[in-house]
C-alpha cells in the first residue's frame, strides 16, 4: 500500500459530512417554514419538530448493536438511502395534493428515525478512514469538525437563500438528493471495515443483551462516563443560550437580529480556524490540559459577559475567543474515546454516548425560559454561568493524566476491553 496512504476515503467522508450538514440545515428551516405556511399553525409546526427529533434521540440510543453486527459503512448507506425516499416522499404527496398533516407527521419521524443509526454509523467509520489514510485519529476527528462547522457556518444562509428563491418544497427535494449523495460517496469511496473478532458469546446474545453491553460499558469507564454527563449539561446549557438567553440579551439591550448573527459569527470563524489547528496537531497536545483549557474559555464566560451588561463588541470578542476553546474540543473528545472503546463495541457505544449527550438540547429553551421568567435574565445568566464553570472543572477531577493521552495505535481503537484495573473504568 502507498506509505502515504490512500486519502480518497477521507476527502469522501469529509465531503459527505459537508453535504449531510447543509442538508441538514435545509430541512430544519424548510420542514417548519413549510408547515407554517402550509397550516398556519406555530403548535403543528413545534409538533413537527418534536415529531422528528423525539425519534432520532431515541433509535440513536438503541441503534448501536445494529451497527456493530451489521457494519457502520452498510447501516450508512441504507439510512441516507431510505432517507432520500421518505423525505422526497414529502414535497412528492404535497405537489400530488395528497399530504395531511398526519402523514407529515409520520414521515418527518421516519426520517428522524433514520438520522439517528445513519449519523452514530458515520462516526464508527472514522476508525476505518484513518486506517485506510494513515493519519492519526486526531487528524480525522479535527477534520471533521472543521468541515461540521465550517458547513454550519455557511449552512443557514444557504439554507435561507434556498427556500426564498426556490421556495420549501423545491428546497425539500435538494435536500433529499443530499442524503442520495452521501450514500453514493460512502458506498463508493468509503473502504469495507478491517474484519473483527467478536467474542463468540456475544454472538449468541439477544438485541437487547449486546445493547446492554454497550450501556454496561459507557457506566463502568470512569473517564468516559463523567465527559458524557458533562457535554449533555454543557449541551442542555448551549441550547439555552443559543434558543432564550442571547436572544433574550440582545433584545433587552435594543439590539437586533443582524447583532446576533454578528456574535455567533466571531465564534463560528474562530472555532472553523482552530478546529483545523486541531487536526493539524491534535496528536501532539496535552489532551486533558487542552480540553479543560477550551471548556473553561468557551463556556462560562459568555454568561458573564452578559450578565454584566457588557456591550455587544466586548460580548463578540467573548465569543470569538470562545471559539478558539471550542475548535479543540471535538478533536480531542473524539479521538478519546473512539481509542478508549474496543471495537466490537465501538458502534453501540458511540450511538449511546451520542444520545446521551443530546438529551439535554430540546429541554435547553424550556428550562431557560422558565428561569428568565421566574427570577429574571441576569441571575438566570450567573446562574448557568456557574454551573456551566462546575461543570467545565469536572475534567481537572477525571481520571489519571495517562488515561487521556492517545495510544500507540492512534488509527483505531482499542481491541479489546479495558481492564478496569488498568484504566480508570462515562456527542450535536
Amino acid at each position: 500500500m502507498n506509505e502515504k496512504g490512500n486519502r480518497a476515503p477521507l476527502v469522501a467522508f469529509l465531503v459527505a459530512n459537508v453535504v449531510s450538514i447543509c442538508g441538514t440545515r435545509v430541512s430544519a428551516i424548510a420542514i417548519p417554514w413549510f408547515v407554517l405556511i402550509t397550516t398556519g399553525s406555530p403548535i403543528k409546526t413545534g409538533l413537527v419538530a418534536m415529531a422528528e427529533m423525539a425519534p432520532l434521540v431515541v433509535v440513536k440510543a438503541i441503534g448501536g448493536p445494529l451497527i456493530d453486527r451489521v457494519g457502520a459503512r452498510r447501516v450508512s448507506v441504507v439510512a441516507d438511502t431510505a432517507s432520500t425516499a421518505v423525505v422526497g416522499l414529502v414535497p412528492l404527496l404535497h405537489t400530488l395534493g395528497l399530504l395531511h398533516f398526519p402523514t407529515l407527521l409520520v414521515l418527518v419521524a421516519i426520517a428522524g428515525a433514520l438520522r439517528g443509526p445513519g449519523d452514530a454509523a458515520k462516526d464508527t467509520l472514522i476508525p476505518d478512514i484513518a486506517r485506510a489514510a494513515k493519519v492519526p485519529l486526531e487528524r480525522v476527528t479535527g477534520l471533521e469538525s472543521t468541515t461540521e462547522r465550517l458547513a454550519g457556518f455557511f449552512a443557514y444562509a444557504l439554507a435561507g437563500g434556498l427556500i426564498t428563491l426556490a421556495g420549501a418544497v423545491n428546497a425539500l427535494w435538494i435536500d433529499a438528493a443530499s442524503f442520495g449523495i452521501c450514500a453514493v460517496l460512502i458506498a463508493r469511496w468509503i473502504p469495507k471495515p478491517v474484519q473483527q473478532d467478536t467474542p463468540r458469546a456475544e454472538e449468541e446474545h439477544s438485541y437487547g443483551r449486546r445493547l446492554l453491553e454497550g450501556w454496561r460499558f459507557l457506566r463502568t469507564d470512569k473517564l468516559m462516563l463523567p465527559l458524557v454527563l458533562m457535554i449533555a449539561v454543557t449541551n442542555l446549557l448551549d441550547a439555552a443560550t443559543s434558543g432564550v438567553l442571547l436572544p433574550v440579551w440582545i433584545k433587552d439591550h435594543g439590539y437586533g437580529p443582524g447583532h446576533t448573527s454578528l456574535i455567533l459569527t466571531s465564534f463560528g470563524v474562530t472555532a472553523t480556524a482552530f478546529a483545523l489547528l486541531a487536526s493539524a496537531i491534535g496528536d501532539r497536545i496535552p489532551r486533558k490540559l487542552v480540553f479543560t483549557v477550551a471548556f473553561l474559555i468557551a463556556g462560562a464566560p459568555r454568561f458573564i459577559a452578559m450578565a454584566t451588561d457588557a456591550p455587544v463588541w466586548a460580548l463578540m470578542a467573548v465569543y470569538a475567543v470562545g471559539g478558539i476553546g471550542a475548535g479543540f474540543i471535538n478533536p480531542v473528545l473524539g479521538a478519546l474515546f473512539i481509542e478508549r472503546i474496543p471495537s466490537h463495541l465501538l458502534g453501540r457505544v458511540r450511538s449511546l454516548s451520542g444520545a446521551v449527550c443530546w438529551t439535554g438540547v430540546p429541554l435547553g429553551g424550556v428550562i431557560a425560559g422558565a428561569a428568565v421568567t421566574g427570577i429574571g435574565l441576569v441571575p438566570a445568566l450567573l446562574a448557568g454561568g456557574a454551573i456551566y464553570l462546575v461543570a467545565t472543572m469536572s475534567p481537572v477531577l477525571i481520571g489519571r493524566h495517562e488515561q487521556w493521552k492517545a495510544t500507540p495505535d492512534q488509527t483505531g481503537p482499542a481491541e479489546t476491553a479495558a481492564d478496569p484495573d488498568q484504566v480508570a473504568v462515562g456527542a450535536s
